[in-house]
This record gives C-alpha cells, structure tokens and sequence, in this order.
C-alpha cells in the first residue's frame, strides 16, 4: 500500500501503533479494603482481572464517579465514566470507582487514567441480569493502572462506605507489539483545511477481510490513484489504520496524539468499512439522528457530509437508508474529538430487512453478509455492483470536499480559527503528528 502511494507521489508516513501481543496473569489479583474497616473480596468470584490490565499494586482511597445508586430501573442507562466531564474533582492517585452502563469499559478506563486515577473498578450496573462480574477481555490497556471488573455487591458497598481504603493489585505480564497505519497525503493543497479519508488494513484472524475490509482499502487506494494529479485545493489524507478490528487501535492512537491545531484543521473525516456486501443496503451514517433511533449525532458538519453522498446516489436514482454512529469503526475517535464524520456502509452481520429487500433487492432475513469474520470472506464474498456504485460515489465526495468545504463548519472557529490559520505559512506542510 504504502509502496502504491509513494509511487503515485503522495507523502507517504507508516505511524506506529502499539497493540497487546501477549499478556498473562501470573498470580490472583487482591481488593481489600483496608480502612475504615477491613475486609477482603474473593478473586475470580468476587471480582475479576480486566484483561489486558497492567501490572500494579496500589493502596488509595477509592473515589465514586457519577454513580447512579440505587440503580436506574433500567438497565444499561449509567453514563459513569463515560465522558472526561465525570472526572471534574476526581483527586488524582484516587482508586476511581465506575458504574457499568451505556459506554464501552474501554472508555470508561482511558477517562479515569487520564484523570490520574492510580487503579479502577469498575462494578456491574445492578439491575437484574447485570450483578455478577465475570472474565472479561476489553482490549484496552493504556490507562496504564490496574483494573478489575466486580460484582453490584461490591462496587455498591465501597460506594456506601465513606473514607473507603482498598488495596488493588494485579500481577500481570503485558507485552506490546508495534503495527503501522500508514497515511498518504497530497502534495497539492492548504494544509489549514485537511479532508481526510480512511479504511481499516487489518481482517480478523478467522478470515482473509476482502470485504471487511479489502473493500474499502481498496476503493480509498484507487480514489488516490486517480486523483494523485489532481491541484486540489484542500489537503487530502488518506489513512489506512492498523488495528481496528482489536478496538479501533489504529485511528484511535493517531487522533490521541494529534495536538488541537492539528485536529482543528482536520476538516472532515469520511469512512468507508465494508462498502461491497453481498446482501449489500447503501447505508449513509447519519449525521443528525434524523432517523430517529435516538442513536448520538455527528458533530456539526456530519449531516451535511451525509447529504452530499446522498446527492450522489439520487443523482444516479438509487435510494439510501441511513445507518447509525454506534462506534464500531474508526469513525468513532473522530467524532470523539468533534471532527464531522460521514461515510457509506453496505451492512454486517444483521438481518437484512424487508423493505430494505423492496429498495435495493437482495433478501430479506438474511445477514447483509453472511461471511462476515468468517473463513468466506474471500474475493468471491464481493458484490461488484455495490462496489462499483459506492468507489464512485467515494470517489466523488474525495473530490468534491478537495476543492470545496463551504458546507462544513471550521472547527478552529470557536476559539479563533484567524489565530490557528496565522500560525502556519499557507504553503507550509502539515505533519499531522
């Protein structure tokens, strides 16, 4: 890929990522409480190791955070943790304390590491059906502090115990590997306003991935192929991430260690994971919830990059449906940063509806694709129609918002978007890193 790129005149970077190689728990792990009273919880019982949790010993007063007790009556409704807000007054070097909920633990960890916490808990919400801790792999381990996963029982007594002290320690060997996303970007065009596209390399270990995700890589590649002459007038990235299938590590690293300047001249962010499903629908992320499911908007500037890919397939009479932000590719750091998102997507492993069967043909009641991370996904497991249709329809939007952003918001304007275009010489290169 990155040979492809560099050949066609791109600059062309491999930006390391790391991902959990190995990781092994070489003894129980301990939670006591110490004070004010003393009391020790049964590992594997009680309480579990997060997997992959980094080693630690630690004995700190526990701190609570936006707890929800006694429990809402309705399960998976808690937003502890879940937003860095959470964490305002949170005393660094404190044990955080995390109701289960609405947001991945992932989440819910990375907030409480960066808000000093020396260890986590994080406890079963406590509705019927979600008392009990159990083993668990959240693929996530750069809080950088020991954490476990327990039962209702005791997240709520620690919560109830004023002054509560315990003791958490994991003993655990965790060993990182390094991947490579591998970014290209134009030669031509104003580094103050960046377009970026991105697809995801990486396949599960059950399957090749030629449509999740070879088709998207793909289209992305020939996009920048036949663009590499282009005098765009805007930047153009295209991204190739590492690791999404193991919690979207590739996109997630790269936005983290993008500095405020760099995120804010990230215009926009369009994604493209899975777009030639067998069974395909045309499916637009929907920018404004305007599908009513109550799933979370894009950030400003989504709904209107919705509407352009939109304009594409209605210009070409083929109908859309929308598809929602429910973080399961690498649009999701993006969005989390406020960068405006959209992309196409042609469906997973649901059933495929009836109208959707009315609209774009195919059948109903069966997976849009059936070899979704399985041994099938091979070349044969394309539909050449849908690709063809929605390389185009990529291919399109690329070159439309290269030469033309009027549509989405500055994200530099709140704050001073003349101060952030001052700081950097238009003709300057952008090393977005």
């Amino acid at each position: 890929m990155a040979g492809k790129l560099r050949k066609a005149g791109y600059r062309v970077t491999l930006d390391p990522i790391n991902f959990v190689e190995s990781w092994a728990e070489n003894s129980p792990p301990v939670l006591n409480l110490t004070a004010p009273t003393s009391k020790s919880y049964v590992p594997n019982e009680d309480y579990f190791t997060f997997r992959p949790s980094p080693a630690g010993d630690v004995t700190a007063q526990v701190q609570g955070v936006d707890l929800v007790l006694p429990p809402a009556p309705n399960a998976n409704t808690s937003t502890s943790g879940c937003e860095a807000s959470d964490f305002v007054g949170f005393v660094a070097g404190r044990i955080a304390l995390i109701q289960r909920g609405t947001c991945p633990f992932a989440t819910k960890v990375r907030n409480a590491g960066r808000a000093g916490a020396s260890g986590v808990i994080v406890f079963n919400e406590g509705q019927p059906g979600r008392t009990e801790a159990f083993s668990l792999d959240i693929g996530e381990w750069r809080g950088g502090v020991p954490m476990v996963f327990a039962d209702f029982a005791v997240g709520n007594e620690l919560a109830s115990t004023p002054g509560a002290t315990v003791r958490l320690k994991v003993d655990a060997t965790l060993v990182l590997g390094t991947d490579h996303n591998v970014i290209a970007e134009s030669r031509f065009g104003d580094p103050r306003d960046v377009v970026m596209v991105g697809a995801h390399l990486d396949s599960v270990p059950e399957g090749p991935g030629v449509n999740d995700n070879g088709s998207g890589s793909a289209a992305i590649l020939e996009t920048a192929l036949q663009m590499r002459h282009f005098p765009v007038r805007n930047k153009v990235r295209f991204a190739f991430w590492a690791a999404e299938e193991i919690g979207l590590l590739g996109s997630g690293q790269y936005v983290d260690e993008l500095t405020e300047q760099q995120r804010d001249r990230i215009r926009l962010y369009l994604n493209f994971d899975m777009v030639a499903s067998p069974n395909y629908a045309y499916k637009l992320y929907d920018g404004d919830d305007s599908d009513g499911v109550g799933a979370p908007a894009g950030p400003a500037g989504s709904a209107e990059i919705e509407q352009q890919l939109k304009a594409f397939f209605t210009g070409r009479g083929l109908p859309t449906v929308g598809t929602d932000f429910d973080g399961r590719s690498d649009y999701g750091p993006f969005i989390a940063a406020g960068i405006p998102a959209g992309g196409i997507f042609t469906g997973a492993e649901q059933p495929k509806t009836a109208a959707e069967a009315e609209l774009f043909g195919g059948t109903a009641g069966i997976p849009y694709d059936p070899c979704y991370h399985q041994a099938c996904d091979t070349i044969a497991n394309v539909n050449l129609t849908a690709l063809d249709v929605n390389s185009d329809a990529i291919a399109d939007s690329v070159a439309r918002y290269a030469f033309n952003l009027r549509s989405i918001p500055d994200q530099a304007a709140g704050a001073s978007a003349a101060t952030v275009r001052a700081a950097v010489p238009a003709a300057a290169a952008d090393a977005a890193r």
